[in-house]
């Protein structure tokens, strides 16, 4: 059992929710803000603040990791970064691969984040021949062909796929062939999976008519819609709106 499956069972056995393991980024990204500030200790209150969650909660999301903080004093940022680096696996080096270098697979091969979060991107591979033996942020493009031999060798545990929609689910049946349990999916389609492989989908064009929704609701429902007559009209009210698509 890899050490990464140990952690997943400890994890389990501790109770912790999936819910907290999601948030447990967000509360590290507050503390390095924090760090970057000098700041040595944090109340609940001001964490949760930053963290965009009321104290409560993180009170409790805390507690799954035994840290409870200091009545009057706090939780000191150094240590809870370690607390949940560790409970994260961000103690450790993590090798990724990315598959797929249009506009996005170089955006993200360049992302300096990765690197001081602990994780290497040491492979960047596309089908296109005319990228293939390409210099991008220091590495090297290589070919698909080669993607069983590179997570062998190099020993990567995530992959980051950002191919077209065609290809992600035939690259994702060879990682996960492959050995790989982890995988980051930017590509517009659903991969499916065998159980006990995670798969993270990054959609943003989602994420932008969730939004748009949102503003909509704001204006007051689509326009000329009026759920209260029935018809079309110039100002519909929001709360109709809703409970129309509700229904």
């Amino acid at each position: 059992m890899t050490s990464r499956q140990n952690r997943t069972r400890d994890r389990a056995e501790r109770g912790i929710p999936e819910a907290t393991v999601a948030r447990l980024p967000v509360y590290l990204r507050a503390l390095h803000a924090l760090q970057d500030r000098g700041v040595a200790t944090v109340s609940s209150e001001e964490l949760a603040t930053a963290a965009g969650v009321n104290s409560a909660k993180l009170r409790k999301d805390l507690s799954h990791l035994g840290s409870y903080g200091t009545r009057g004093v706090g939780y000191e940022v150094e240590y809870l970064v370690y607390q949940i680096s560790r409970e994260l696996g961000l103690t450790q080096d993590w090798v990724v691969a990315i598959i797929g270098v249009g506009n996005l697979g170089r955006a993200l091969a360049g992302y300096g984040g990765f690197a001081s979060r602990g994780f290497r991107v040491a492979g960047l591979l596309d089908a296109d021949e005319s990228v293939i033996g390409q210099e991008i942020s220091g590495m090297t493009v290589e070919h698909i062909d080669r993607l069983e031999e590179i997570i062998a060798e190099r020993g990567v545990s995530i992959v980051v796929i950002a191919t077209p929609a065609a290809a992600a689910q035939t690259v994702c049946d060879r990682v996960v062939a492959a050995g790989v349990t982890s995988v980051l999916n930017f590509a517009p389609v659903v991969l499916t999976v065998p159980e006990g492989v995670d798969v993270r989908k990054v959609d943003l064009s989602i994420e932008l008519q969730i939004l748009a929704f949102h503003e909509q609701r704001k204006a007051g429902g689509p326009d000329g819609y009026d759920p209260m007559a029935g018809g079309v009209s110039g100002n519909g009210s929001a709360s109709g709106y809703v409970e129309a698509v509700e229904a």
